[in-house]
């Protein structure tokens, strides 16, 4: 009996030696969270469940990070990390840089007329009331997108530039300054004539960046999404597999072919 009792308890040992272990990861729902959800069954072949929570706003997933609710997120670039590192105090590291999501300058439909008309976006501008994302970073950004199409001009010098950089308006915008959520449904609505749409929002509000953005940023751009982690945890093994599955050949296919250029790989 005890002889029995003993190889019961061995092979109960040996099966949970072989249940999986859990990566959570927070994402914001497209596209970060639809190429998590492409590599689960990859990770999962390697014993790793791969667990993704979806946030809808840019402070939740490095705050849960932070605190350790979850191992890593997926929504944000270097640049916004850095800020929010400096802001909050903490120390949140990139484990691999995934894609590129082409910021762009969208507009509502009356807007839109005018711009298949002249097909100038400075014509688009003329007194538009633009929105622009609300945190330092991704307005900076937008703002930077707006100068490089000749719309204002901006003070030299100034890594993260808010509209009280603007030393030019030759047309006369008015910036408004929003959380990045509300943009598309401010934009629909007719309360914004011009919104600078990050791509992941642009995307679930159905707005396809080759194919809607009046003005598109450059594919050279600096701003590629990262998986975030904890300094601790980068070196871990569930983490190198995460990173091997995000930046392998078969997910560079899956972003060429469901985003046909909205996203672009950054590996």
């Amino acid at each position: 009996m005890k002889k029995t009792l003993l190889i019961l308890a061995g092979l109960a040992t040996g099966v949970s030696s072989f249940a999986a272990e859990t990566i959570t990861v927070g994402a914001s729902p497209v596209p970060h969270a639809e190429m998590l959800k492409f590599v689960q069954p990859a990770l999962a072949k390697q014993g790793y469940t791969l667990k993704v929570i979806e946030f809808s706003d840019y402070i939740t997933p490095n705050l849960a990070l932070s605190q350790k609710q979850i191992d890593a997120n997926f929504f944000q670039h270097q640049p916004y990390l850095d800020q929010y590192n400096k802001d909050h105090g903490t120390n949140l590291v990139s484990l691999v840089k995934v894609h590129l999501e082409p910021m762009g300058v969208y507009a509502n439909t009356d807007s839109e007329a005018k711009f298949i008309k002249s097909k100038k976006a400075t014509d688009v501008a003329q007194k538009s009331k633009i929105g622009v994302p609300n945190d330092p970073t991704n307005e900076g950004r937008a703002l930077n997108i707006l100068q490089a199409n000749g719309i204002l001009k901006l003070k030299a010098g100034v890594a993260y530039p808010t509209k009280r950089d603007i030393v030019g308006n030759p047309y006369n915008v008015q910036i408004v300054e929003l959380d990045p959520a509300m943009l598309p449904r401010s934009l629909s609505g007719k309360q914004l004539d011009l919104a600078v749409i990050n791509s992941n929002y642009a995307l679930s509000a159905n707005l396809k960046p080759t194919r809607d953005a009046v003005i598109l940023e450059s594919k050279d751009s600096p701003f590629a999404n990262i998986i975030a982690v904890r300094p601790d945890e980068l070196n871990q093994p569930k983490m190198k597999a995460l990173a091997k599955a995000m930046t392998s050949p078969e997910m560079k296919k899956f972003i060429e072919q469901k985003y046909n250029g909205a996203i672009v790989p950054s590996f």
